[in-house]
């Protein structure tokens, strides 16, 4: 049974898919917390499927190596097998990746590599584009530069707003995120071997 830390700093919705798909006793991986650096809505979820959370904010430490310190500790708490990023909104610092890695993932709203950062939605609109997508990667140092575990393209349609395209990216990444878990879980997908390529 895979262990899973998930960190979200707003609703959560990812988080909440894993936790109704780990509701099914079949299902090969658990959440065991929920981190947040701020008092993010989906804490609410970990509430309500009685897990455990822990907030760690940013702004009650000198610098992000600080804080990235007391994050780490917060988490090796729970001795996860796996520590996702779901709309998790700060870059982690380098010791903490190190520490985690390959054993970190991240969800992000964009055919990665196309428009990395943290407006990839807004990003794709900006550019024009017909399609974009939602992405799962191994994090790394670089930003949503990590080697990418899986993507899926979703249409951008005439008169789409950043809401609306959201709204449409949301449900592949989530669906993304369940099947990733599950085939990690399973062996099908080898994080060590993913980060060596």
């Amino acid at each position: 049974m895979l262990s899973l830390v998930v960190l979200i700093s707003g609703g959560g919705s990812n988080l909440r898919a894993l936790l109704e798909a780990s509701e099914d006793a079949e299902f090969p991986a658990r959440v065991v917390a929920v981190g947040a650096d701020r008092d993010a809505e989906g804490l609410a979820h970990a509430e309500e499927f009685g897990i455990s959370s822990f907030t760690v904010p940013f702004s009650s430490y000198q610098n992000r190596e600080e804080w990235g310190d007391a994050l780490l500790e917060q988490i090796l708490q729970w001795e996860p097998d796996l520590v996702i990023l779901s709309g998790f909104m700060r870059l982690l610092p380098p010791r903490v990746i190190a520490a985690l890695s390959p054993n970190l993932i991240n969800t992000h709203p964009a055919f990665l590599p196309e428009f990395p950062g943290a407006h990839g939605v807004r990003d794709a609109l900006a550019a024009g584009v017909t399609q974009t997508g939602a992405s799962l990667i191994v994090v790394d140092e670089s930003v949503d530069a990590g080697p990418i575990i899986v993507r899926e393209r979703v249409p951008v349609h005439p008169g789409d707003t950043e809401s609306s395209l959201h709204d449409r990216i949301k449900p592949v990444e989530r669906r993304l995120l369940v099947q990733a878990v599950l085939d990690i879980a399973n062996g099908h997908i080898n994080l060590k071997e993913l980060a060596r390529a």
